[in-house]
């Protein structure tokens, strides 16, 4: 190797005996006064924080009421799956004669979560349809079967 090639970017001869220490090494506490770590080992005199295993858990406010349980409690998420409803005047957009969950969802009319379905009385219906297996209000139920329909 030539003389060139050892030197860093500064312009320094790099030697074994000139490098310095590539990471700076634990303190090691408690080996004595002169060490400038003994005795107290760097944590001062009493104190909670002087202790073994001290510390606080987060949120802990000294005693003091802490803010999380300060503030107000907020929000709530149902678990159960919505309700749908279904306008009478909806129905008239149907293809099918029959009126049923899987011929709704196949529309588009009801969401595929919804826990539960019925059709109300809202609008005009306009042709004589077959309804089975979805409740009906009462009005809903005069008005299809005043249309030529029946419910099932």
């Amino acid at each position: 190797m030539s003389e060139e090639n050892n030197t860093n970017e500064a312009g320094q001869e790099l030697r074994l005996n000139t490098l310095g220490e590539a990471h700076t090494r634990r303190r090691r506490v408690g080996r004595g006064n002169s060490s400038g770590s003994g005795k107290t080992c760097g944590r001062g005199q009493k104190g909670q924080k002087s202790r073994s295993g001290s510390g606080k858990r987060i949120g802990f406010e000294g005693g003091q009421m802490p803010l999380q349980r300060r503030l107000p409690k907020s929000g709530f998420r149902s678990r159960r799956k919505p309700a749908d409803e279904v306008r009478l005047g909806d129905l008239n957009r149907m293809e099918t004669d029959v009126v049923d969950m899987d011929a709704l969802v196949k529309r588009g009319l009801v969401d595929a979560g919804a826990s539960r379905v019925k059709i109300i009385l809202r609008g005009k219906l306009e042709k004589a349809l077959t309804v089975k297996g979805v409740p009906v209000s009462a009005g809903a139920a005069e008005a299809i079967k005043s249309a030529g329909g029946k419910v099932e």
